[in-house]
């Protein structure tokens, strides 16, 4: 098998628009990228993982897709308001070093709806908060985890005034 590709995965604005009903609706699209890619893990990094254990966070995820499911990223506290740039990606960091000896370089990608988040764009799927994870997400998801399996790096994209990551083809 290939190795581990990491997707460091929000919820809110991801697998459903940001504040609608949180039906995880946006959640099949993930999924079925996921079944397609048996090397990617995923792990949350929503602040869903602060208010419900890890078992309660699995169980809306696919039966089928639970065993790739590696666990919640650390919560870090930041000490000034400047700190909170960059912060889920610092969190990631943190929990790579702490599960893959080579955290640095290692095949990870984000889905995410802040990108405020995530200083490394070129590994961002930035999804749009008022429609969750589409098609288009799908695709670009498709591509940097295919991207990963053949050693490819990624590269960014300017779209309109927004970064969106897409993999180099």
């Amino acid at each position: 098998m290939a190795r581990p590709a990491y997707i460091f995965m929000d919820f809110d604005g991801v697998t459903h628009p940001w504040g609608e009903v949180e039906d995880f609706h946006c959640l099949p699209r993930i999924e079925a990228v996921v079944r397609e890619f048996p090397e990617a893990r995923i792990v949350i990094a929503s602040d869903w993982r602060m208010l419900f254990s890890l078992s309660k966070l699995v169980a809306r995820f696919s039966e089928d897709v639970r065993a790739q499911i590696a666990g919640v990223t650390p919560h870090l506290l930041p000490k000034t308001g400047a700190e909170l740039h960059g912060l889920r990606e610092r969190e990631a960091m943190q929990w790579l070093a702490q599960h893959d000896a080579d955290a640095a370089d290692g095949a990870w990608c984000a889905i995410d709806d802040a990108p405020g988040n995530w200083l490394s764009r070129s590994r961002l799927i930035l999804t749009d908060f008022k429609r969750g994870f589409t098609d288009e997400d799908a695709g670009a998801l498709r591509r940097m985890l295919q991207g990963f399996r053949e050693g490819r790096r990624n590269q960014v994209r300017e779209v309109g005034h927004t970064l969106w990551s897409r993999a180099s083809a």
